[in-house]
């Protein structure tokens, strides 16, 4: 009951926010239920045998309207870092247009797939981790990915026999689905983050702050699009696995910036004027409930509760940062960056 209220939430904020248009492609997302799939297929060949052109044809199960149904999807590995690191590749989608007519994937030509990374106790946990933080950056901007929780009966080849998993995973839709529903469109190059729109900046950046994530940058669009919508640049952010947040086991920290560890914040936005930094400030701490009661209404799905337990403890170091003026003054609007 309480994740179905959160959902309203994030549904109201999604049409109050902003002007949107409703997308066919939106009725995949409007469930918080997860969405049951079968999938099957080897990691190896998906690692090394696709690339930005080739992909795999396979069958995929998913369980709607009481029954089983399947279509065919084409999969290919995305990501550098993640292809390379993790046992579970990321994945890039495609479905043809014919097949998910009048289906549940009607309208989803493209999407990501979220899997766990490594053969690890904590994986299931941390790609629910990362779903969280998707869902949280609904509730701090207006402009964001629609996701949709999975949990996979995947198979994987192993020779003569079949190996089984039982995995969290999650859908992000495309990123023009995103423009479309705005009516704008994506744009591909490079733009200072200071062309960009500044509530929108700040929201984005201090969202990063609050998930300790320092691995983007909006300028070059690592790990984030660019929306062109109403003449204003907007970032999109996405891939949150590399955070304080999730605080995976393969995280890469940036010495550059002087800090030890993930879970070590530090801001990355640039400077705007005060007015901005405290409005957006003020609209976090009014949503401060909202987004405990969030990441609370998942408790229940996470494997281990330590990591439950780690996830609310540095949610609220987040919001002993900005509450206080000092703090808030020192660690956001002092740090903003000026190139």
């Amino acid at each position: 009951m309480i994740k179905q209220t959160i959902f309203s939430i994030l549904f109201l904020v999604s049409l109050t926010l902003s002007a949107q248009i409703s997308l066919s492609s939106d009725r995949l997302y409007e469930d918080n239920i997860p969405l049951k799939i079968k999938l099957g297929y080897s990691n190896k060949k998906m690692n090394k045998k696709t690339n930005d052109s080739t992909y795999i044809k396979v069958p995929m199960e998913f369980f709607h309207d009481d029954k089983w149904n399947t279509i065919e999807v084409s999969l290919r590995a995305r990501g550098n870092f993640r292809r390379s690191q993790c046992y579970f590749p990321p994945i890039k989608m495609k479905i043809k247009k014919d097949v998910i007519e009048n289906t549940l994937f009607e309208g989803n030509k493209t999407m990501k797939l979220v899997m766990p990374c490594k053969l690890e106790k904590e994986n299931n946990d941390n790609v629910l981790q990362e779903y969280i933080a998707y869902k949280m950056y609904e509730l701090s901007s207006p402009y964001h990915f629609k996701t949709r929780l999975v949990n996979i009966d995947f198979s994987e080849p192993k020779g003569k026999k079949v190996k089984k998993f039982e995995l969290n995973a999650f859908l992000i839709e495309d990123d023009k689905r995103v423009a479309k529903r705005f009516e704008g469109k994506v744009l591909e190059r490079y733009m200072h983050p200071l062309a960009m729109d500044a509530k929108t900046s700040v929201q984005n950046a201090l969202f990063q702050f609050m998930i300790g994530n320092t691995d983007f940058s909006t300028a070059y669009q690592h790990n984030g699009k660019l929306l062109y919508i109403n003449k204003l640049i907007i970032p999109l952010p996405y891939d949150f696995d590399m955070t304080g947040w999730v605080n995976p086991s393969y995280q890469v920290v940036n010495e550059t910036l002087n800090i030890s560890s993930v879970k070590d914040r530090k801001y990355r936005g640039f400077k705007r004027d005060v007015e901005v930094f405290n409005k957006v400030r003020d609209e976090f701490i009014s949503n401060k409930s909202t987004l405990v009661d969030l990441l609370n209404s998942y408790e229940n799905d996470f494997d281990d509760p330590k990591e439950f337990a780690e996830s609310k403890k540095f949610l609220e170091s987040f919001f002993k940062v900005i509450e206080n003026d000092k703090s808030f003054d020192k660690q956001i609007v002092s740090a903003a960056r000026i190139k």
